[in-house]
């Protein structure tokens, strides 16, 4: 994690809960500040990463549409709609976190281009029958889903889409996926598969 995307313990909620707050880096809402609640695990893409992984896709995603089972903060949803998606997708199991996404959304004018709810990614997502453009794939580093995951977003995937998967170690696919790009950023390893 980056120092840009370590929690601030000063900021609060109007609940009083404590907040952290990252911007988004590229885009029509670039610089804009988004925040998010202070809660255990929420593990932010760093800067970095999400530079490198908006490069790879083109930085533009006009027309493009998205999903992101583990969102947390939502942060890589808000990038592909900086950047032109039409419209994107966001889960997670923790309610404030979505309620968080939701409102940020509404303050970015986006609220129509995001569908946002609470869901457990794996079941969400054999439970889907819309395709997309991108994956992002962002579990817990304690989890290791990654052949469900797999084998679900095979189905969830337009020919020649891509996933993005991010892990606490290298991660290796079904045959339904061809490697185009990897790093490593520290403990972070990211990767960007596409649907074969």
């Amino acid at each position: 994690m980056s120092n840009k995307n370590k929690v601030n313990k000063t900021t609060r909620s109007g609940s009083g809960q404590p907040l952290s707050s990252l911007r988004i880096i590229g885009g029509c809402h670039r610089s804009r500040v988004i925040r998010f609640p202070a809660l255990p695990g929420v593990r932010p893409t760093p800067d970095r990463v999400r530079e490198t992984l908006f490069n790879w896709l083109g930085q533009d995603l006009t027309g493009m549409t998205t999903l992101e089972p583990y969102a947390g903060t939502g942060v890589l949803s808000l990038e592909a709609l900086s950047r032109g998606a039409r419209w994107c997708v966001a889960w997670d199991t923790q309610k404030p976190l979505v309620q968080a996404l939701g409102q940020t959304a509404a303050l970015l004018g986006e609220e129509g281009r995001l569908e946002v709810r609470c869901a457990e990614a794996v079941a969400a997502l054999r439970q889907e029958t819309r395709v997309f453009d991108v994956i992002f794939l962002d579990p817990p580093f304690d989890d290791d889903p990654w052949p469900q995951l797999f084998e679900a977003c095979a189905a969830r995937l337009k020919p020649g889409g891509w996933l993005y998967a991010e892990a606490g170690h290298p991660v290796i696919p079904s045959t339904f996926f061809e490697l185009s790009r990897q790093g490593r950023a520290g403990q972070v390893y990211f990767h960007l598969f596409c649907r074969v």
